[in-house]
């Protein structure tokens, strides 16, 4: 007899179907539907603070065009990030969330754990040296609740240095070269497209935990877990955990 595997949901950016990525509602959202993870971006300011944001400007969910790393981080948190395109005035305003807000509010919930990813764009800019140990610094306390994500595995091997978080790291491309560095690497997640996997394929096998996205259907999520996967992040969470199967994955918040 063969059990069922069911996997736990990520809220990819929160609930960024119903509600403005990377923003507080998406984030609560998805907590008051049961979410026991969430994954968020995180860019570096000007001033070495940390906020919640995908690209490297305000344009697409703010339709501002300034740079977060021309601002600090207080700033940033006056932009409204209600993402008009797609909502028009739905959610404004909508602040841009400081990392260090998002992290102290996380920490009411010590059943939910957060993928925080460190956006490519900040190593760059910054140098990864003095992101990543100013990202660190920011996540010490809540170590236990997070785990740093990146596509940059130079960056993985730098926190893993210092008293990092556990890691994960996000595959550009699924082939030999990425299980090679990841067996270097051993990161506790390896997080890739699911696109980039055949369907009929068992992902590598290691010692890390599979999270793919991003996905909307409750079966191919379903499926996924039969082979292998423990966590689907999906943009569509609140939807995804009404399904009667994937609800009982679901975080209770202490009820």
């Amino acid at each position: 007899m063969t059990t069922e595997r069911i996997p736990q949901l990520v809220g990819h950016r929160g609930d960024m179907v119903q509600y403005p990525e990377n923003s507080w509602p998406a984030l609560l959202a998805a907590v008051d539907a049961g979410a026991c993870w969430l994954e968020f971006d995180v860019q570096m300011c000007a001033d070495g603070g940390f906020i919640l944001l995908h690209d490297v400007d305000f344009l697409r969910t703010g339709n501002d065009p300034r740079a977060v790393f021309e601002l600090d981080a207080q700033a940033c948190s006056r932009i409204s990030v209600h993402y008009p395109e797609r909502f028009a005035a739905r959610f404004f305003p909508t602040p841009t969330p400081l990392l260090d807000d998002v992290l102290e509010w996380l920490s009411t919930y010590p059943d939910v754990r957060a993928m925080v990813e460190i956006k490519t764009e900040s190593l760059k800019h910054f140098g990864r040296e003095a992101v990543t140990c100013a990202l660190l610094k920011v996540i010490a306390p809540y170590r236990d609740q997070c785990v740093l994500i990146s596509f940059d595995d130079e960056a993985l091997h730098l926190a893993r240095k210092h008293v990092a978080p556990e890691l994960g790291w996000v595959l550009h491309e699924y082939n030999d070269n990425s299980r090679q560095r990841a067996e270097r690497l051993k990161p506790q997640y390896l997080i890739c497209n699911e696109r980039k996997i055949q369907r009929y394929e068992t992902p590598w096998p290691g010692g890390w935990r599979w999270m793919l996205y991003d996905i909307g259907d409750p079966q191919q999520a379903l499926d996924w877990a039969q082979r292998g996967v423990d966590l689907i992040e999906t943009g569509d969470i609140c939807r995804l955990l009404k399904h009667p199967r994937l609800t009982g994955r679901a975080c209770r918040h202490g009820l």
